[in-house]
């Protein structure tokens, strides 16, 4: 099987590709068992972690923050077979899952997922016990585990693509947004942690860090929230794996599991870059007293909101803005309806446009998510202090969506397709922007909007586009037969998204007036 590399990260080694090789062909071994990919890849995980601890103790002489009878030599001893392996596996995941730091966080709430003892012993034995993880660089062992988290990313059935940003398009924005060391940068929703590697990537490979710089780098400078443990879990392991975090619990891990929208922020960032979950409506399941679930819309009341609404993408447009310090950096990926819907939208618009110099905005080409049915953008802001005149004085657009085809099979958008985007940006000299769209060049895809225009739309909508669409106008330019019916199943996935969240709320407030 051969490990396609996302795009923009280091190439494949031949170390890299036999430890790649050797993941997934045992992986595959135990979908026959019915594992997904997460599955496999949170026993990979577990194991691995308690592998590590054992190499670097034996390396340094120092004990090992794992307790005594709960450790890798314990699981790899040769009397460990059957269900004795079985056993203590499991009673190894509830010991360590209830400790602090960074065990916590990497084994809470783990369970054992391989039924089969054999094949537990093999995994212990062959996969994991035979390499030196240690030694192996953090780019074969960071790669190895990212192509494993992009599988489970293309595997439908599991859903995790909600949790996979395109890397390509993760590589621009941290090249459009900077990064200086020294600051302090956090993703509020960072699913697997693609945002958090291309800020280790780019400092790292951008500036001479001296020794305090790498320190700060690796243990102080990232910051991620995810909801969902299994994807905490697997984002701690992936920046672990390349070299970021602690290694034992001296140190605050550099990823909590939380409800980034839950409080108001306790500390604030010089730069956000996030793409929060797809989905409109926040809602939590609840149990009635028959025992009967049912979903309930949930609404944050938070003082520094500039509204509330049950729209989980406005309100994470509002957190990004309270998490920045003043002149902080943000890059946010929104779905279209962030751009144009009334009501709380245009609240939220209104006051970003004044209270933040709102830049720049990407229009994304649709097929580049594995979350189907999904129009996204990327807006670029800064917070700036408070001023009776809006911050804003014109909105950059540039529209990568128009006559633009991506599907993630046979023709996925590289980090080339960005290059132009990136060069109009203008990277640090944002002052010598200059347009491709005029009059007398109507194909160009970039060009400002002014703050007034913008305002004077309706719902002061920024939902931007100027440029022809060949594929309305002329049926010879109509793209692939399989790329149009993509387009439709994708819309009409989105519009019964919608469609069901609007019977919900009406199917709850039947059910409120009955009951009342």
């Amino acid at each position: 099987m051969i490990l396609v590399v996302p795009a923009g990260l280091h190439s494949v080694t031949d170390a890299s590709n036999r430890i790649v090789q050797k993941l997934w062909s045992y992986c595959n071994v135990l979908r026959d068992d019915g594992l997904s990919y997460q599955d496999y890849l949170e026993q990979l995980t577990f194991l691995l972690f308690l592998k590590m601890a054992d190499e670097r103790a034996a390396l340094t002489g120092k004990d090992q923050s794992i307790p005594r009878g709960y450790r890798w030599a314990d699981l790899a001893s040769p009397q460990m077979e059957g269900v004795k392996l079985e056993q203590h596996y499991r009673d190894t995941l509830a010991k360590l899952g209830g400790q602090g730091g960074m065990l916590g966080l990497i084994f809470e709430k783990a369970q054992n997922k391989i039924q089969d003892p054999a094949k537990l012993r093999q995994l212990i034995v062959e996969l994991i016990g035979k390499e030196q993880w240690l030694s192996m660089s953090a780019d074969v062992k960071g790669d190895a585990y990212e192509g494993l988290l992009e599988r489970n990313a293309q595997d439908v059935k599991g859903g995790a693509g909600q949790y996979f940003t395109p890397r390509a398009l993760i590589q621009a924005i941290v090249e459009c947004v900077q990064l200086a060391p020294g600051e302090l940068i956090i993703d509020p929703a960072c699913g697997t942690g693609g945002f958090l590697l291309a800020v280790h990537d780019y400092l790292a490979s951008h500036h001479e860090l001296d020794r305090a710089a790498k320190r700060h780098l690796r243990f102080d400078a990232l910051r991620g929230v995810e909801l969902v443990p299994g994807v905490a879990r697997l984002c701690a392991m992936n920046l672990f794996l390349h070299g970021v975090g602690p290694d034992d619990d001296s140190r605050e891990p550099p990823i909590r599991t939380d409800d980034a929208l839950r409080d108001e922020p306790g500390q604030q960032f010089d730069v956000v870059v996030t793409n929060p979950p797809f989905g409109k409506k926040s809602s939590i399941t609840v149990v009635n007293e028959e025992g009967e679930t049912d979903r309930e819309t949930l609404i944050y009341n938070r003082p520094d909101f500039w509204t509330t609404t049950s729209n989980k993408q406005l309100n994470f447009v509002q957190h990004v803005k309270s998490l920045l310090k003043i002149h902080g950096r943000a890059a946010v990926v929104v779905p279209d309806n962030v751009l144009f819907e009334g009501g709380a939208g245009e609240t939220v618009r209104r006051k970003l446009l004044h209270e933040c110099d709102v830049h720049t905005l990407l229009r994304l080409p649709t097929g580049i998510f594995y979350a189907q049915g999904v129009k996204a953008n990327v807006v670029f802001f800064d917070r700036k202090s408070g001023a009776k005149e809006p911050w804003t004085k014109k909105v950059w657009v540039y529209d990568l969506r128009t006559n633009k085809y991506f599907t993630l099979k046979t023709k996925r958008m590289t980090r080339t397709d960005l290059d132009e985007f990136v060069e109009c940006y203008k990277p640090g000299e944002r002052q010598k922007r200059k347009a491709t769209w005029s009059e007398k060049n109507p194909d160009g895809r970039w060009r400002a909007f002014g703050y007034e225009e913008i305002v004077a739309r309706d719902k002061v909508s920024l939902d931007l586009f100027w440029l022809r669409d060949e594929s309305m106008e002329d049926s010879a330019n109509l793209p692939d037969p399989n790329v149009l019916a993509q387009e439709i199943a994708d819309d009409l996935r989105s519009a019964l998204g919608q469609i069901e969240d609007i019977l919900g709320d009406l199917e709850r407030r039947v059910t409120a007036k009955g009951g009342g």
